[in-house]
């Protein structure tokens, strides 16, 4: 079961919410008892989830299209926010995506955009929203990095090295803003199989289960389990974690020197 969260009363902001990790993400909080706005690009993408987060949960969705690599619009979407509903008590900053390229064949122009999406957005929309989180007191930040930021990954360098940038803005963010009542913690996400990822999977002929055969889990993760880990972090129960990288990544792949059971 999971764990049961209580967000009734709080308005939750989730870039990138339109599908896969944050559309899940949005549906967790709607759950339990959040006004959710989801933020993306596609204005029709984020009309269909937000009604269907509604229909199923009871709860209030509606979508904000923003790009978020944008500095103007990520103040424009926190305004609104703050205007309709007067706080914004969770951001969680799920924007993202990658270009598979090697080094020598990324070009300047797309190498740059890889930080806006991935890094930049964070900090434009949680600085923008940072001033009215410390006016109520309150507030909590959870960035979504990935695995490629801890450990790095090949063919996609300005991916990871971004999100580990998103790790230590997470950090410095937590230290500086931790004094005025605002918690930044960040989720680390592995092999997540969004419907998304598993198009491309298809189309490529990635092999899921050779994939997972050196994960402790032996499986890939589901949308659902970096969710609850977001929800989590946001939550009351999280309430002394702040500055943290939590990994949901099917636990260690360590290769050993002898057989075990």
């Amino acid at each position: 079961m999971p764990i049961a969260h209580d967000f009734v009363g709080k308005v939750a902001v989730v870039t990138g919410g339109g599908e896969g990790i944050g559309a899940e993400t949005a549906m967790q909080f709607a759950r339990a008892g959040a006004t959710v706005v989801i933020a993306g690009r596609t204005a029709p993408t984020l009309e269909r989830t937000a009604s269907a987060i509604t229909s199923q949960t009871g709860s209030g969705c509606i979508g904000m299209p923003a790009d978020v690599t944008d500095e103007q619009q990520c103040i424009l979407l926190v305004d609104q926010v703050l205007t309709r509903f007067g706080r914004i008590d969770v951001l969680v900053n799920n924007a993202g995506g990658a270009r598979q390229v090697p080094i020598r064949q990324f070009r300047t122009d797309k190498y740059l955009a890889e930080f806006d999406l991935n890094l930049h957005s964070a900090f434009y929309c949680a600085r923008a929203a940072a001033s009215s989180m410390m006016a109520q007191g309150c507030g909590a930040i959870v960035n979504v990095s990935s695995l490629a930021g801890v450990f790095g990954t090949m063919g996609v360098a300005p991916y990871a090295a971004a999100k580990a940038g998103l790790q230590m803005f997470t950090r410095v963010s937590a230290a500086e803003w931790g004094p005025r009542g605002i918690r930044v913690n960040c989720v680390a996400a592995g092999l997540i199989a969004t419907e998304k990822a598993k198009a491309k999977w298809a189309r490529t002929g990635f092999d899921e289960g050779q994939a997972v055969s050196g994960f402790a889990l032996r499986r890939a993760g589901m949308p659902e389990d970096v969710a609850q880990a977001i929800l989590f972090l946001a939550g009351d129960g999280a309430s002394y974690i702040s500055g943290e990288t939590l990994v949901v990544g099917g636990g260690p792949q360590l290769k050993g020197m002898i057989d075990v059971d």
